[in-house]
């Protein structure tokens, strides 16, 4: 991986006292920028974090100074440096001064996009997702060279901001024979887009940060002329751009479809359910978490009818390690609209401490951690005894998030096979024979109000939480214990069980000592319920916490 800065020319714009403290500086290859605030240090930024710079305050004839040695500020308050990538962005005050600077190092990676090289050869159009700062506009400036000068294809950068091929009338090396279109102001970057297609005749047309509704259907025009996109976007993940109103046309956008109360009761869902209303603009999506790990949708139209219909997903994992080989591994995903997490099901996100997996070692296999934590795991789950019967509600949407938690649940289709049931509130409030037949067997009903994910996640957690709770077979934990660890042991059991779990109330404990207070956070911390001391020795007690989800 090649790395090209042109760092020298940064420094030069700015005053001594902040320039050579980085000259200096041991980390002077990862700067990622420098902030110059009016009556503030200025400071560097690190990947490690920030650092000032001096102790003279910045003054308005320091930020003069700097001003003067940039290009012109367009309409997004950004400035460039001729013939380099660095974007010098500016704060205003109210009269239009400006008082705050942040000058953002760009740099040309070659190698960057080693990841995904493979899909530039397909000719599909990718968008790129990821936070602020995590690298998209580096990825897509390689991508335009490597489509431009290897792939020998007629490629156009529409350089809003002169991020992507700098400041200036000639574009930067970095995107190699690729054309640089420039717009006046970013409001007008939509009509950019489409007069490259209309005038230039692209093969390839390279868009950086997508943000505009217009901007979206000029993207969804580009598509349907049978042009190759490649663009960038803000969002961690796919699934909250098909929440964002915004730019969900990227992906297809979604509508609200009625079905009819047959269709509804098969499939087990509302009415009123969530569709992709057309066909995405971008047939990959790629969200870039960091420089070396990449999670690849391979078809965009697929994945985002998976994700409305509550299905589980497979997506790519690309990740290089330190030796530069990539690995590729298929994961499955469970995404959830109405959430703003992804539940990964092939990582262990819940990890016990090193000590406290030893020193709960000895405890029985077939203690249950608490349901709110529980997902996927790499660690075998034993196999419940609950038997759960559904009834009004889509057996196979059930199954799957069953199957995705491994919430070990039997789901049976017969009520003589149950110990308890699930149904919707309204299916059960008028069916006198189910509430009959539930009393005589000594059956728990459980309810939700509407068939969707996180109802019935929640409702499916809520069932194993408190039913695996006593089934626990505690007799192990008495092994090898004195009388007074018992009873600390059966208070501990009890309190979490009968209040923190059952009544989602918080409960003290007695007080204790502290190597018995020790054994008792373990404990805790093996249902992952939160605790807290109190008081003063000897009568420090611990309280512990429920999980309110």
């Amino acid at each position: 991986m090649i790395i090209s800065d042109d760092l020298d020319k940064l420094l030069t714009i700015l005053p001594s006292f902040v320039r050579k403290p980085i000259d200096l500086h041991q980390y002077r290859a990862d700067l990622i920028e420098i902030v110059m605030d009016l009556g503030k240090r200025p400071e560097a930024r690190f990947p490690n974090g920030p650092e000032y710079l001096s102790y003279k305050i910045i003054s308005w004839h320091d930020l003069d100074y700097c001003i003067k040695r940039v290009g012109h500020f367009s309409g997004d308050n950004r400035a460039g440096i001729e013939k380099t990538l660095h974007r010098i962005s500016c704060i205003k005050n109210r009269q239009g001064n400006i008082i705050g600077l942040t000058c953002r190092v760009g740099r040309a990676i070659l190698g960057t996009i080693n990841l995904v090289r493979d899909m530039l050869e397909d000719g599909q159009s990718i968008l790129l997702l990821g936070k602020p700062g995590v690298g998209k506009t580096t990825a897509i400036r390689e991508i335009a060279r490597i489509l431009a000068d290897e792939m020998e294809k007629r490629v156009v950068v529409i350089d809003t901001s002169n991020e992507i091929a700098g400041d200036g009338d000639i574009p930067h090396p970095a995107i190699g024979r690729a054309r640089r279109m420039q717009v006046s102001r970013p409001e007008l970057q939509h009509q950019a887009m489409i007069e490259a297609v209309e005038n230039h005749m692209p093969e390839v047309i390279i868009i950086d940060e997508i943000g505009t509704e217009l901007e979206s259907l000029a993207a969804r025009t580009i598509a349907e002329r049978g042009v190759q996109l490649v663009g960038t976007a803000h969002g961690n993940y796919l699934n909250s751009l098909i929440k964002n109103p915004i730019l969900s046309d990227l992906v297809g956008g979604i509508q609200y479809v009625t079905l009819g109360d047959d269709e509804a009761k098969r499939r087990g869902t509302q009415k009123s359910i969530l569709e992709r209303k057309a066909a995405p603009a971008f047939d990959v999506a790629i969200e870039i978490h960091s420089q070396n790990y990449w999670i690849v949708h391979e078809k965009v139209s697929e994945t985002v009818d998976q994700i409305l219909q509550g299905h589980q997903i497979y997506v790519q994992r690309r990740v290089i390690d330190f030796r530069g080989i990539i690995n590729i591994q298929s994961e499955k995903v469970q995404l959830e609209l109405n959430t703003d997490t992804n539940v990964n099901t092939t990582e262990n996100h819940f990890k016990l401490q090193e000590n406290n997996t030893k020193s709960l070692s000895s405890m029985h296999n077939s203690f249950i951690m608490p349901m709110n934590d529980i997902v996927h795991q790499k660690h075998t789950i034993p196999a419940s005894v609950l038997s759960v019967y559904i009834y009004g509600i889509n057996f196979k949407k059930v199954q799957d998030i069953a199957t995705n938690f491994q919430i070990p649940i039997n789901l049976c289709k017969k009520l003589s096979q149950a110990n308890t049931i699930l149904t919707l509130q309204s299916y059960i409030q008028d069916n006198s024979k189910l509430k009959y037949i539930a009393r005589i067997k000594r059956l728990t009903i459980y309810t939700i109000h509407k068939s969707n994910l996180h109802q019935i996640r929640r409702a499916l957690k809520r069932i194993f939480y408190i039913k695996s709770t006593k089934i626990l077979k505690w007799s192990k934990l008495y092994e090898h214990k004195t009388l007074q660890e018992l009873k600390i042991l059966n208070e501990v059991k009890y309190a979490i069980e009968k209040v923190a779990i059952s009544k989602k109330k918080p409960v003290e404990l007695l007080p204790q000592n502290s190597s018995y207070r020790t054994m008792q956070i373990q404990i805790i911390k093996f249902f992952k319920l939160k605790s807290r001391s109190f008081g003063q020795e000897p009568l420090r007690r611990l309280r512990i916490y429920p999980n309110i989800n």
